[in-house]
């Protein structure tokens, strides 16, 4: 299909035909939209009870569908994106920050090779050996991740993500956008892929540059002329900004499936991909919450999720059930009808039932082996499930009462040992692999 000349015609669109499908049609290869915000914990949301924050396009997507209520990501960006997208715990293929390694098989390929349409718009971050960035080890480019289109940041070149982006667009490096606000440039770039393959099965990855520091004012921001937002300082006073026009983004991500009819074909997932930095205190309902990106805390790795796929998830479904990063590639498969490859390790677990409302597989535990290879943070390795968690080294948190961990649990009583003694053969089974 002939591609558009973007830069050129950004903000036009293609004239695309509006396509009715019936309920069973919306089950065959459904459509598949995941958007993956950047440093935003589990507190930014209003409807997880944010008072700082005000997002009302995600709050009606949970209206409408099903919120999860305990999803944890890794602690930091590049560690959460290689378990994401190969669905395999950080042990196995994690070799550097900033890199995805050579040759892994992605949910991008799964997708692809059932027929989609895929693209990948945002935060890449996956390349290595990026120019203006200590990576060292190779990586992998978007087209050979499984993408058939990219419009991203950060793949070969850094520069800025935000005013005056520096933007690979197809294997194309773009530069000089002086006018122009990245976020918004991705977006641009995901609603005219929607309609270029409104009749086709296609799936959009949308890591978002947003709400990463620096905190800059947005397009929305109020008091300040155009000149003086590109040109301002990063402060935290603008952190609200970000995440307000990251949900307007997502709002418009979503007018545009209902535009071309294709809402109930198409299954939409929202997610965090780690905690919100260290510098953001968000005041929510049940008190402040400060960010802990880059520890392994419930502040660190508890990020939001919210599935809605109209008729298929119930409006206002609430799921308590443990889900971890590892999930989303037998997810994806699952929905899509795509097998996994024999060899794919079976780390995650499918999610589909719960988003349809239904009893499914529950996990009992996370895993997670988080080495960051990156800035002042350190390794841990440890299991937990919504109450306890035990790290490698012995020490036992009761982390829905010490959240922030401040207090090792040292006279377990019965019930705290038989929480121990599983996690201790969960985390003896994986260093025998």
């Amino acid at each position: 299909m002939r591609r558009r000349q973007f830069l050129k015609t950004a903000g036009l669109s293609l004239a695309a035909t509006a396509v009715s499908f019936s309920k069973a049609e919306q089950t065959k290869q459904p459509n598949i939209v995941l958007i993956l915000a950047d440093d935003l914990g589990y507190e930014c949301l209003s409807c997880n009870g944010s008072v700082s924050c005000k997002t009302p396009v995600l709050d009606r997507l949970a209206d409408t569908g099903v919120r999860f209520t305990h999803t944890f990501a890794q602690p930091l960006c590049t560690p959460t994106r290689v378990q994401l997208m190969t669905g395999k715990y950080n042990f196995r293929n994690y070799t550097q920050f900033g890199s995805l390694k050579p040759g892994e098989y992605t949910f991008g390929h799964v997708l692809h090779d059932a027929g989609y349409k895929t693209c990948v718009v945002g935060k890449w971050q996956l390349a290595g050996r990026v120019r203006g960035m200590n990576y060292q080890a190779p990586g992998t480019l978007p087209e050979d991740a499984g993408f058939d289109e990219h419009c991203l940041w950060q793949v070969k070149a850094k520069g800025s993500r935000y005013w005056q982006p520096t933007v690979r667009i197809n294997g194309r490096l773009h530069k000089d956008m002086p006018d122009k606000y990245g976020p918004d440039l991705f977006c641009d770039y995901a609603l005219d892929f929607l309609e270029r393959n409104a009749d086709q099965p296609f799936f959009l990855y949308f890591p978002m540059a947003l709400t990463h520091a620096p905190f800059l004012p947005t397009p929305d921001s109020a008091g300040l002329n155009d000149a003086e937002k590109r040109s301002a300082k990063s402060d935290v006073k603008y952190f609200t900004d970000n995440v307000r026009y990251m949900d307007k983004l997502v709002g418009r991500i979503v007018a545009k499936l209902d535009e071309l009819r294709l809402r109930q074909k198409t299954l939409l997932i929202f997610l965090g991909d780690n905690g919100t930095h260290g510098s953001i205190v968000t005041e929510t309902k049940s008190g402040a919450v400060r960010g802990d990106k880059g520890r392994p805390t419930t502040a660190g790795m508890h990020v939001p999720m919210i599935a809605n796929w109209p008729d298929q998830t119930p409006a206002g479904a609430v799921c308590d059930d443990l889900v971890d990063l590892t999930d989303f590639m037998p997810t994806l498969a699952e929905v899509s009808g795509a097998p996994l490859p024999a060899e794919q390790p079976r780390d995650g677990v499918s999610f589909l039932h719960q988003i349809r409302g239904e009893k499914g597989r529950t996990r009992e535990w996370i895993y997670s082996y988080y080495e960051p290879r990156w800035g002042k943070w350190k390794k841990s390795v440890f299991v937990m499930d919504k109450r306890w968690k035990l790290y490698e080294d012995g020490r036992f948190y009761d982390v829905k009462n010490d959240p922030l961990e401040k207090y090792v649990v040292a006279d377990l009583n019965p019930e705290m040992k038989k929480a121990a003694e599983r996690f201790r053969n969960v985390l003896e089974m994986y260093h025998t692999e």
